[in-house]
């Protein structure tokens, strides 16, 4: 089993290096400091044709200490948390901040926004599994898949990796928060090959909790399932047509978003939804919440990276940006106040219109059905967006044949704008949850 052992023990361990650290920075006349410590314990577990290719434990544990003198900020860290280690390095911190250059934007959050009442999220679920249990699941969910169909010629392999981590955040506004969760994950990918066709698909389960995993065989089987249904694909004449995002892809759309609307991404004003707050970004009957405090869910936080209590609040209210993903830095650069999303978001849920990924699919009568994007060709200035994209033909609703070698291309103020529906067929493997997603009309070339 990969755990932490004496939990406890480790807590108090930890608050006790911070207490000291925060303690030694006061001492060598600093205006503020903040300090993050972490411990880790993994598995990993790779196989390919039946034969064991990786099995790896891993530790990882390092400590982090920023340090301010005024508006001047250093940072350092260590993977030793000795005594001397940590001297040094906070010897290191207050160096640099010395010899840096004053923001008038740094510092610690404000201290009246500090977690108080910090809430158990019920993330800490160890797996009750060996090495040599994580290597037949991995075994199972490849023989699955390989033995799905006979046009299965090859396989690039499955893995199961599980991950045991705590952490704490203390600074010198007298906080300090213990976090620790655990990451569970299944995956397989397979080569199926028809005549001249080749092709390869994957699938994977992820948890905080082994429960909330699919089993070995449901994942190679869906593995082999998406890996043969894409042989024999052909390409498309120029043309505009609605698109479908499925689940998996769908979160990136609404990813593409949150970077937008990223306290970063604005006070550099290079972001295609500038100044948005109060604007209109995605249809009326579209909304997005932040919920942070779900219980055993993988991008579930009670504080953030800078010990700000986090909360549930409406990102998007009747397709309008109600606020942004805020740091306090970029908080203070923008003239507003921590959102508690220092270190990104928490739990993106975005509204579906309740209806079924086959009633998407008869919505959309005639078009293209996306299953795979390649590339990265987005313009987070303007939004312009061109994706090298595989995926299946739809006509009166049913899915007729798979395409590739196509690339599909619009703007994204316009593909949000021109969001049709939301499948209940929601994706929860991350921080952003999404059914798919049908978007009224996109330019599809071949090649």
């Amino acid at each position: 089993m990969i755990e932490l052992e004496n939990r406890a023990e480790l807590a108090a361990q930890f608050e006790q290096i911070a207490a000291d650290v925060l303690k030694a920075a006061r001492a060598k006349g600093v205006t503020a400091a903040e300090v993050g410590i972490n411990k880790g314990n993994g598995l990993s577990v790779e196989v390919r044709l039946g034969e064991v290719e990786k099995l790896q434990y891993h530790r990882d544990q390092g400590a982090s200490i920023t340090v301010y003198f005024g508006h001047k900020q250093g940072n350092a860290s260590s993977n030793d948390f000795s005594k001397a280690s940590l001297e040094s390095a906070l010897e290191a911190a207050c160096r640099i901040a010395r010899y840096t250059a004053e923001d008038a934007f740094n510092g610690l959050a404000d201290a009246e926004l500090m977690a108080r009442d910090i809430p158990d999220l019920d993330l800490y679920h160890p797996w009750d599994m060996d090495a040599d249990r994580a290597i037949e699941m991995a075994l199972e969910a490849e023989h699955v898949a390989r033995t799905h169909d006979p046009r299965i010629s090859n396989s690039e392999g499955a893995s199961v990796d599980s991950y045991a981590g705590m952490g704490i955040y203390a600074n010198s506004n007298n906080f300090s928060g213990v976090s620790a969760s655990t990451r569970h994950s299944l995956s397989c990918s397979v080569v199926a090959q028809e005549n001249d066709s080749m092709q390869r698909d994957y699938w994977y389960s992820s948890a905080c909790f082994p429960d909330g995993l699919e089993s070995a065989p449901a994942v190679g089987r869906e593995a082999a399932i998406r890996t043969v249904r894409r042989l024999n694909g052909r390409s498309l004449s120029t043309r505009e047509v609605p698109v479908l995002y499925v689940p998996e892809l769908a979160r990136g759309l609404i990813g593409h978003l949150a970077g937008a609307i990223s306290g970063g991404s604005q006070y550099r004003k290079a972001s295609f939804l500038l100044d948005s707050l109060g604007k209109k970004v995605l249809p009326d009957f579209l909304q997005l919440r932040e919920m942070p405090h779900l219980k055993r869910m993988l991008g579930s936080r009670a504080f953030d990276n800078e010990g700000v209590a986090t909360q549930a609040r409406d990102i998007v209210s009747d397709g309008v940006i109600q606020g942004y993903f805020l740091g306090s830095y970029s908080a203070r650069k923008l003239g507003m106040k921590t959102t508690g999303n220092a270190g990104g978001n928490s739990n993106l849920i975005l509204s579906d219109t309740q209806i079924s990924f086959d009633d998407m699919l008869k919505q959309m009568g005639r078009g293209l059905m996306v299953t795979e994007l390649i590339g990265s060709g987005i313009n987070g200035i303007t939004g312009d967006y061109s994706r090298g994209a595989a995926g299946f033909w739809v006509e009166n609703g049913e899915i007729q044949y798979p395409v590739e070698e196509i690339t599909i291309a619009s703007n994204l103020k316009d593909m949000y704008l021109g969001i049709q529906a939301i499948g209940t067929d929601i994706d929860r493997r991350g921080s952003i949850h999404s059914g798919s997603i049908l978007i009224d009309r996109m330019m599809v070339a071949g090649h």
